[in-house]
């Protein structure tokens, strides 16, 4: 997860040399059931989720003679790259991971992706409906979720305490009070990896969700215009917060997930606040290299609701995976597909703690009560919206992305962010 939005060049050899084909029939005149190949790409190549994934894919092979998976499990930033080169060769494999929004729609545009929307009917209200929006476009479904997940506050339980903050805030106006509170403490108020850009595009993201609306960013992508009034606001709301100084010292040159950087000081507990999706805590740890990083000291809110705005404070931003179908596939991959997305299977998933629910009544296999909250959370959106660095098209992500970190640095102003965005929009 924590890559999302980070673009990557394919540089691999032509993608004839990665694979044989995407789906492949040996009849032979022996009489015998035709045997298929299901070529599987997923970017769970470490624990927990790599034995996890095999095990199903070699469960379904023994009750499905004549039915080989494929699997093959790549790095997130690899599986990019080799991705693109085998699309640009007009190919795909079966069932292969994506992340929905644009990448996506791109590959729908170039008929690489298949319209799964009949296929998946029998069985597409067991998912929850927030888990599948990043893969529909036109009233049609491209994807079956296998992930969900969601951005918000992950803050120090101690540190607002000792700053005499007793609950974490739910409107824009407490949430900089508290920064000023914890500013006045002597205490970092917020951890950001502002090297890595991404993670500062998730502020202006939520203020643009709570000021314009969901509607409004969606009217705005599909007219390749950022420009409107609201869309202003939101980084002049943004801008609030960086006149208050609020984040560490050498935030521009931080990493996220390096030991100097955003996870490694909420981690070490050196800062109260970080705004990050529900991987947070492992990275945190893992970052710090601390056991369990702050402990039961850790705790998550939502993005707080801005007074005035127009959009549902209840709506969430983030993402998650899923796995789409490519064109030739058969009839199988669907089948497959259904078989790793049942309820007993989902709840194996999100056992692992690597996941969070996409299956209505899986959230009882919910072991960490930190991820417990997340999902809660999710639960009670009444709208979701994918990062934007993959909403929409690869180059219009990475502008939002690359003037949202210019606002933070005080180089660009709020009205200039939204027309660098809406130029590169208009461009593409």
């Amino acid at each position: 997860m924590i890559s999302l939005g980070r673009r990557s060049v394919a540089l691999l050899a032509a993608a004839s040399l990665l694979l044989g084909g995407c789906a492949s029939e040996d009849g032979g005149d022996t009489g015998k059931a035709a045997s298929k190949t299901i070529e599987w790409w997923h970017i769970q190549n470490i624990e927990p989720m790599l034995p996890v994934w095999q095990a199903l894919a070699t469960e379904y092979q023994k009750a499905h003679p004549g039915i080989t998976i494929k699997v093959t499990p790549l790095e997130n930033e690899a599986y990019k790259a080799k991705l693109t080169t085998l699309t640009q060769s007009g190919s795909i494999p079966d069932i292969f991971n994506t992340w929905g929004g644009g990448v996506l729609q791109q590959q729908i545009e170039a008929g690489l992706a298949k319209d799964i929307t009949a296929d998946i009917a029998p069985w597409a209200d067991t998912l929850t409906p927030a888990s599948v929006q990043p893969y529909q476009f036109d009233g049609k479904t491209y994807a079956v979720p296998f992930d969900v997940g969601m951005v918000g506050f992950w803050y120090n339980k101690a540190l607002f305490a000792k700053a005499g903050v007793s609950e974490p805030p739910t409107t824009w106006t407490g949430f900089l009070d508290t920064v000023k509170k914890l500013k006045a403490a002597g205490i970092t108020p917020i951890a950001l990896g502002g090297k890595d850009k991404w993670p500062g595009h998730y502020y202006w993201a939520y203020l643009a969700m709570r000021v314009a609306g969901l509607p409004a960013l969606k009217q705005a992508g599909a007219d390749a215009t950022f420009t409107a009034p609201e869309f202003v606001q939101a980084g002049e709301r943004l801008k609030e917060l960086v006149d208050l100084d609020p984040f560490q010292k050498g935030f521009l040159g931080a990493g996220y997930g390096t030991p100097d950087g955003q996870a490694a000081l909420m981690g070490s507990g050196k800062a109260a606040m970080e705004l990050m999706g529900q991987w947070a805590p492992t990275v945190q740890r893992d970052s710090s290299g601390t056991p369990d990083g702050i402990g039961d000291d850790l705790a998550f809110f939502p993005f707080p609701a801005v007074e005035g705005g127009k959009g549902d404070a209840t709506d969430a931003f983030g993402g998650g995976g899923g796995f789409a179908v490519g064109k030739d596939a058969p009839p199988e991959a669907i089948d497959f597909l259904k078989f790793i997305s049942n309820l007993d299977n989902q709840r194996r998933a999100v056992a692992t703690g690597a996941f969070l629910p996409v299956v209505k009544g899986a959230e009882d296999a919910i072991k960490d009560a930190k991820l417990a909250s997340v999902s809660e959370a999710l639960g009670k959106a009444a709208g979701f919206q994918l990062y934007l660095d993959q909403a929409y098209a690869p180059a219009v992500g990475q502008q939002v992305n690359d003037s949202v970190a210019e606002l933070i640095a005080g180089t660009l102003g709020a009205k200039e962010v939204t027309e660098a965005i809406t130029e590169t929009a208009k461009n593409e």
